[in-house]
């Protein structure tokens, strides 16, 4: 429990000045059309356990209860701030998806969205890109927004951005910048 605390301490003390209160932050969402990457709320640790299964969440790193409130958090604050939402993507590991379900309750998965961070996954990075980019391309958000729930790696593959946990960074459909949001 201390290590958790002192993680979290952490984590608290390297917080963004783009904060999820600011209504200028959530602006380029307000006017629709946007992006909307979400890097899943906190899961402890760092990668996956070697052997883990995609397919069974008991062998993956999940969210803690810190995360699944993050999650309910970042709901709310679509809410609050009346957020349209086109649809929603998730990555297929467990606490992206569950991120997003916590969140939004209705998600589809999205094996673009998936981790390269370690052996094999990482041999699909230029594929899902290539995927990732090419889906963005022919997305019409029609005045709603795209979110995506997924991983550190992908969004800085996207962004050129590092994402804290439950990080939303907001990009034109180029994937330029237009704003951060912490959510912590």
């Amino acid at each position: 429990m201390k290590k958790q605390i002192i993680s979290l301490l952490i984590l608290l003390s390297f917080s963004s000045s783009h904060t999820y209160s600011s209504e200028h932050f959530w602006k380029p969402a307000k006017d629709g059309d946007k992006i909307i990457l979400i890097r899943h709320a906190l899961a402890p640790g760092g990668g996956d356990p070697e052997g883990f299964n995609i397919k069974d969440c008991r062998t993956q790193r999940n969210l803690n209860e810190i995360g699944i409130n993050q999650s309910k958090k970042i709901g709310k604050l679509f809410e609050e701030k009346k957020i349209k939402i086109d649809q929603v993507l998730s990555s297929q590991w467990c606490r992206c998806k569950d991120t997003a379900k916590y969140a939004f309750g209705k998600f589809k998965e999205f094996s673009a969205l998936n981790s390269t961070f370690s052996p094999p996954f990482d041999k699909n990075k230029k594929k899902q890109i290539k995927e990732l980019k090419s889906f963005i391309k022919n997305w019409d958000g029609q005045g709603k927004n795209l979110v995506l729930v997924t991983h550190y790696v992908v969004i800085l593959a996207m962004t050129g951005e590092a994402p804290r946990s439950g990080e939303l960074i907001i990009t034109d459909k180029n994937f330029n910048v237009l704003s951060t949001i912490n959510t912590f």
